[in-house]
């Protein structure tokens, strides 16, 4: 969605347009019928987009122009007297595109979202070319779903004696979202230690994070949870940790104590544990994988991070200049801005890898154009080069009945059984959820019984 402004004297050429576009893209438009109200409403809105006449009774369309084109808006110029000199005027002084009257809507739309693509690219470059290395940028970006998440990752940060759930898929910024937090807290001045519970058998993870008391043949060691006193540990891939050792991050989590590995003293340790996992741990719990008592005990406030493909373009554009500014700080000689269609191709692509793929392919498109201005299409990898849009999947056969009771299902555990929230995240009444719930036999209920479905409890 984005903010237009249409400025023409004529008001019944300025309702046809606002109508078109708030009914076609469920846009924001403004309306101005004179210059100097154009030039004002400019500075006030920064649209993406602007419809400037030629002619307007208090200045030319050129005049407005003049004073309008670095307010960071694409500029159409429409007039009911065009003439080529007209139009090759307007390109040399900043206009993107001419349109002679009538307009063509069907035209017109397709000017338009080449402008939208321009104006995105263009606050993208001026973006990159202002930051500097060492400038902080969220990761989420400005949507309204992000900014509420934005929002909840505030209030743990806030938190910080609470225990953090950080849910996604791999790559999908688990570990930055943990860091983040991290720095957001009281406790950012204390250490921050991160380990992979996926990456170490269950005997060196049991001691990696415990400690080791020694002996007569090996030194005492302290572990995670010590190193980590007055700061934050993040254990990554929580939904790996192995049976044995989570009864014993339970013990820590509700005691704030545990005995290293042949001690029997007490150790105390004031660590505010963030953990993060790939997998579906209603799931793991289900099937008797992971304990329950610690799944409810980890997820106070759980944080689920979308996929890149499931992110808006705004979101992508301020992800991609937050990568892509990072590397400029490792790679100086690299291109500073990307290109129109290097960009399109970015926003196209899947990313079945997500954050750690696209970091991956910009690397390697700074480094292959090195020396020049901006990174092209040529710099990136292939299957970014053909991207269509089209995220493909593999195919699971299911009736609709099954992924919309699998989908309502989840949505009431996510928000522990409460219906009105869960009714509103769905789109739906409160009464036709119930009726919903009655129909595929749900009973999803708050607190530890929350995974009971068609009456069987575990």
């Amino acid at each position: 969605m984005a903010t237009i402004l249409l400025i023409d004297d004529e008001t019944s050429i300025t309702q046809a347009f606002a109508t078109f576009f708030e009914r076609a893209g469920g846009h924001t438009v403004y309306r101005a019928h004179t210059g100097g109200e154009g030039v004002e409403a400019s500075r006030r809105y920064r649209p993406d987009l602007v419809l400037l006449d030629v002619k307007l009774p208090d200045m030319t369309g050129f005049d407005v122009l003049e004073r309008i084109r670095d307010d960071g808006g694409v500029v159409i110029m429409v007039t009911g007297h065009g003439d080529v000199a007209m139009a090759v005027e307007a390109m040399q002084q900043g206009a993107e595109n001419f349109l002679t009257k009538p307009v063509d809507l069907t035209h017109l739309a397709i000017v338009a979202e080449k402008a939208f693509d321009v104006v995105r690219v263009r606050r993208l470059n001026q973006y990159l070319s202002e930051r500097t290395c060492t400038s902080a940028r969220t990761l989420l970006g400005g949507s309204a779903s992000m900014r509420e998440l934005a929002e909840q990752i505030d209030l743990l940060a806030a938190a910080d004696k609470t225990t953090a759930l950080i849910l996604g898929e791999g790559g999908s910024g688990k570990g930055r979202v943990a860091e983040l937090i991290h720095r957001q807290s009281a406790r950012r001045a204390g250490p921050y230690v991160e380990v992979n519970c996926a990456a170490l058998t269950a005997s060196s993870l049991d001691m990696e994070l415990f400690g080791n008391e020694g002996g007569a043949t090996s030194d005492a060691k302290a572990g995670l949870f010590e190193v980590a006193d007055g700061g934050t540990l993040f254990l990554d891939e929580i939904g790996d940790l192995d049976s044995a050792l989570q009864p014993k991050l339970l013990r820590v989590l509700e005691g704030k104590s545990f005995r290293r590995l042949g001690g029997t003293r007490e150790v105390t340790s004031d660590v505010r544990l963030i953990a993060a996992t790939s997998k579906d741990l209603v799931n793991e719990v289900t099937a008797g994988e992971f304990r329950e008592d610690l799944y409810y005990r980890l997820s106070v406030m759980p944080v689920n991070l979308p996929p890149l493909r499931a992110r808006s373009h705004e979101d992508m554009v301020g992800l991609i200049g937050h990568v892509f500014g990072e590397l400029q700080c490792a790679l100086p000689e690299s291109p500073k801005l990307l290109s129109d269609a290097a960009l399109d191709r970015l926003l196209k692509y899947g990313w079945p890898g997500n954050i750690r793929e696209l970091r991956n392919v910009l690397e390697r498109a700074m480094i292959v154009g090195r020396g020049v201005e901006k990174v092209a299409v040529e710099h990136l990898p292939v299957e970014v080069r053909d991207a269509s849009g089209a995220n493909v999947e593999a195919h699971v056969a299911r009736s609709l009945e099954e992924v919309e009771r699998a989908h309502i299902e989840r949505t009431l555990r996510a928000h522990n059984a409460n219906r009105t929230h869960a009714a509103k995240e769905l789109g739906i009444s409160r009464a036709t959820l119930i009726k919903k719930i009655k129909e595929y036999g749900l009973h999803v209920r708050p607190g530890r019984e929350a995974l009971a479905v068609r009456g069987t409890t575990r």
